[in-house]
């Protein structure tokens, strides 16, 4: 009997069971030995009826031990599940029976073994690693029990054409596989490493505990070889029938995922999902090979499980999509405006243009040559094979060539993903790695990162290259080879005719979010909530067909054709708006005759910096301008009254919104002055203490969830009544569909029905006016007190020798210190404690926000994000800031 004396895991649990064996790799009437962890019998003891079983299936070179906080959320006596955690043959404590088995003798073997048991319906099933194909094989033998399956970093299949993952090449080369495996524990210690965060030590032990000598790891090895490398291995046959299997398994999935990976990476969970699209899809950022280990998995499992419903016949529906009254079935796509102009008799004018460094006009087509170029690179694309539910990832710049190929693809029903240099090399390479392309479109510099750092996808490049550069950079095409193709293409022949329009509701785009508060989020769009942030945008700004339009923030910068307004990108570099100049805006400005400028409060900070080399033309064109729209960002009240001196005829709004829902709501300078006014004398109850953002946007309903004494929004009530502080929830038409492969987070966003939960803090005044106070991830737990930082941010910005300003929290929860971080102007030499007298007048202004500070540090620039610069990295300041004050080396945050 084995002695369970393992973390984390219940001596009762542990079991031993005879099976008589069915596998062709045993003889008629063997009878196996099976170690089992069970709580089955200890529920019973307790008059506990479980609502199901969870058949768990371990990988290589792990056993039953990994499952154990299943079992253990399992045991709960509010949620009581059976769990079955089982040893393989020749793993962990079950037999070692000196047989070779294949992939189809271990399905054989579990389905032997549930026998034995008796496990009747509802069955779950659990799998990891190879244990993942072995649950699947026992799950399609098994339907009538079948009530749904879990999958966590496996695969069923290797895509044509590539090769299985280095690591098992190299366990799998006839120099190392047996020592490796085998003769001696390389292979299980290297598993155990790929834990992140590092196994505690008791817990590698357990891992280590059933393999010690190569007399015990015989079935390690056995489970590399029987990796089906290609289809001459004689397990191919069965693995492939698992993989087609799956496609008609309807009983709800989920998937729990680690893509830190170097084994099971996206590429598999992408195979997973085209066969189970219906399923429940979490990435655990940071998390890799070991997910059990890295992150706690029973929760999710068990709220999965919950939403099941007590008869786990069906999932529990979806909740209705944020809002209603979006467009209908019969309402123009997103695209209409620019065909209808493309038709009309303005078809020859001007619709887009981009500027070149000179200010002279580098690219521009007019509304029928954009329509005709658009057309053109879609039936291009499509023989190319992209189509409905292809994902297409844009490597791009604004302008021209993305406007043509953005369209293009959502004319197909391709799913755009749209990931910036705004993010930085890692967030950008994460959030390609995690949307997993079938097609990466991109400039040179974008498809040389796709091969250095490993990004999925066929590569068509913007531009004709040399034969050695294409081959070089694995590209198999260009949009202007695609783009001539597609012209020469007859429509009238049998399968060359205009794809279907996709339904509104279908997929759309990727967009993500800027990863200024934790990695980069996968934002998904349908075609009808595109179309709907059209006309959310066209109807609270006014901005019609005719409008002429700078774009110098990329999220607007493709909005221009589908609002049928003329576009022109000025010569930045878009994903770094504090690359706009004034001479460059104003270039764009005259270009055009612009009546709207699109630009985020960094890129008009660089404006107004460099006002000085404007001509009088440069003037004179900016002061034509009717619309100036800046969001990203909260927009101080003297940085507007600047910019509107520039811009002397410009009605100037401040957008509020997020990458998921945008915009949200909209507020002039006049009105952000009557806000500021009513908050100074008092006159309006609830103003002041934040940034007024104004009321909501054409369609929109805003409310807030009120905040519990600990700085968290628990509650599911919205409210809308003046001076309540809360998590700000929005509903609307344009609101996104879900955050992408992050059912955990999509479901923490969704918990409140009807409503997006943005994770931003605010409060309404007596007008109806929203003020915001910050991120609810930012809020200080001051003793006695929750202290939200935007106002008394504000507050210290207003002095004249400091910047920006983000106040933190040091300390524990609950108990943590206020401290304001304030970027000093002119530039501190270095990063540290403020000097006394700077201190002391930030003090005093922070006080007048209410909020008092326990301590000021000074630093030359704020840690902001790449694609705002202005959002400040609390967090890392929070860490900074605790290694000052707790006497350590300044350095720079």
């Amino acid at each position: 009997m084995v002695a369970a004396d393992w973390p984390g895991v219940d001596p009762e649990w542990s079991r031993e069971i005879e099976v008589a064996s069915t596998s062709a790799a045993d003889e008629p009437g063997t009878v196996r030995r099976w170690h089992v962890l069970d709580n089955g019998a200890q529920l019973s003891r307790r008059g506990l009826a479980p609502a199901g079983t969870l058949l768990c299936v371990h990988g290589n070179p792990t056993w039953s031990f990994l499952w154990r906080t299943l079992l253990a959320a399992g045991s709960d006596p509010t949620h009581p599940w059976r769990v079955v955690a089982v040893d393989q043959l020749d793993m962990g404590y079950s037999e070692r029976t000196g047989t070779f088995r294949r992939l189809e003798d271990r399905i054989n073997d579990l389905g032997d073994l549930t026998t034995a048991l008796g496990l009747a319906g509802p069955v779950v099933t659990v799998g990891h690693d190879w244990g993942g194909a072995i649950s699947l094989g026992w799950a399609l033998a098994h339907q009538q029990q079948l009530a749904g399956v879990v999958l966590t970093n496996t695969a069923v299949h290797q895509p044509a054409g590539t090769r299985i993952p280095p690591a098992l090449r190299l366990a799998l080369h006839p120099a190392v596989h047996r020592w490796g495996t085998t003769t001696s524990d390389t292979f299980l210690r290297v598993t155990h490493s790929l834990a992140h965060p590092p196994l505690a030590t008791d817990v590698r032990q357990a891992f280590m505990a059933p393999y010690r000598g190569a007399g015990r790891r015989a079935g390690v090895g056995n489970f590399v070889a029987d990796i089906p490398a290609d289809a001459s291995h004689p397990s191919f046959p069965a693995l492939s029938r698992v993989a087609e299997g799956l496609r008609g398994l309807s009983v709800p999935a989920l998937m729990l995922w680690g893509p830190r990976d170097p084994i099971f990476s996206d590429r598999y969970l992408k195979d997973l999902i085209g066969r189970l699209p219906h399923a429940k899809v979490h990435r655990f950022e940071g998390a890799g090979h070991l997910v059990a280990e890295d992150r706690d998995i029973a929760a999710p499992v068990f709220e999965w499980l919950a939403e099941l419903g007590p008869e786990l016949e069906d999932s529990k529906p979806e909740l209705p999509r944020h809002g209603t009254g979006g467009p209908g079935n019969d309402d123009p796509p997103l695209w209409a405006p620019l065909t209808a102009l493309a038709a009309g008799p303005s078809g020859g004018d001007t619709a887009i243009a981009e500027m070149a460094a000179d200010g002279s006009i580098a690219r521009s087509l007019s509304w029928r040559e954009l329509e005709q170029n658009i057309t053109a690179l879609a039936a291009g694309l499509q023989e190319a094979g992209v189509g409905h539910g292809t994902r297409v990832s844009l490597m791009v710049p604004p302008g021209v060539d993305l406007t043509v190929v953005l369209y293009a693809c959502l004319r197909l029903g391709a799913v755009v993903v749209v990931a910036d240099a705004g993010l930085g090399t890692r967030g950008l390479s994460r959030a390609v790695k995690g949307a997993t392309p079938d097609y990466l479109i991109g400039i040179d510099r974008a498809l040389a990162a796709a091969s250095v750092l490993g990004w999925s996808g066929r590569r068509i490049s913007v531009r004709d290259l040399p034969a050695a550069r294409r081959r070089l950079l694995g590209v198999e095409t260009s949009l202007s080879a695609l783009g001539r193709r597609g012209a020469n293409l007859t429509p009238e022949l049998p399968g060359r005719g205009p794809a279907p329009a996709p339904d509104p509701d279908a997929d759309a785009a990727v967009l993500f979010t800027s990863g200024s508060t934790g990695p980069a989020k996968g934002v998904l769009y349908t075609h009808r909530q595109l179309a709907a942030m059209r006309d959310t945008v066209s109807a609270t700004l006014g901005i019609r067909p005719g409008a002429r339009l700078v774009a110098g923030f990329a999220p607007f910068a493709l909005l221009g054709p589908a609002l049928g307004a003329v576009s022109v990108t000025p010569a930045m570099d878009v994903t770094v708006p504090r690359t706009l100049t004034a001479r460059a805006l104003a270039d764009a400005a005259a270009a055009i005759d612009a009546t709207v400028i699109f630009a985020s409060p960094a890129a008009l900070r660089n404006v107004l910096a460099t006002r000085d080399g404007l001509s009088r033309a440069g003037r004179e064109a900016l002061e034509r301008v009717e619309l100036l729209l800046s969001a990203g960002a909260p927009v101080p009240e003297p940085l507007l009254a600047e910019v509107q001196r520039l811009l002397p005829r410009a009605s100037l709004h401040t957008p509020y919104g997020m990458t998921e829902a945008l915009p949200v709501t909209d507020i002039s300078l006049e009105q952000i002055r009557a806000a500021e006014a009513d908050a100074a004398a008092g006159t309006v109850a609830g103003s002041g203490n934040g940034v007024c953002v104004g009321r909501p946007v054409h369609g929109a309903r805003v409310a807030v969830v009120p905040l519990a004494a600990d700085g968290t929004a628990p509650g599911n009530c919205p409210v809308t009544e003046p001076g309540v502080t809360g998590e700000i929830l929005v509903s609307a038409p344009h609101v996104k569909e879900a955050y992408d492969r992050l059912w955990l987070t999509q479901r923490e966003s969704a918990r409140t029905a009807g409503w997006h939960r943005t994770g931003d803090v605010g409060h309404f005044d007596a007008a109806g006016r929203l003020w915001v106070e910050g991120r609810l991830a930012h809020i200080v737990t001051a003793p006695g007190t929750v202290v939200t930082p935007v106002g008394a941010e504000q507050a210290i910005e207003r002095l004249d020798d400091v910047g920006l300003t983000a106040v933190v929290g040091v300390g524990p929860s609950g108990t943590q210190a206020v401290v304001a971080v304030v970027e000093t102007v002119p530039p501190a030499r270095r990063a540290g404690p403020a000097a006394p007298l700077l201190a002391g007048r930030v003090r005093d202004a922070a006080r007048q926000a209410g909020v008092s500070v326990s301590a000021v540090l000074a630093v030359p620039s704020q840690p902001t994000d790449i694609r705002h610069n202005a959002k400040i990295d609390r967090t890392r300041l929070s860490r900074w800031a605790s290694a000052v004050l707790a006497g350590g080396r300044p350095g720079t945050p």
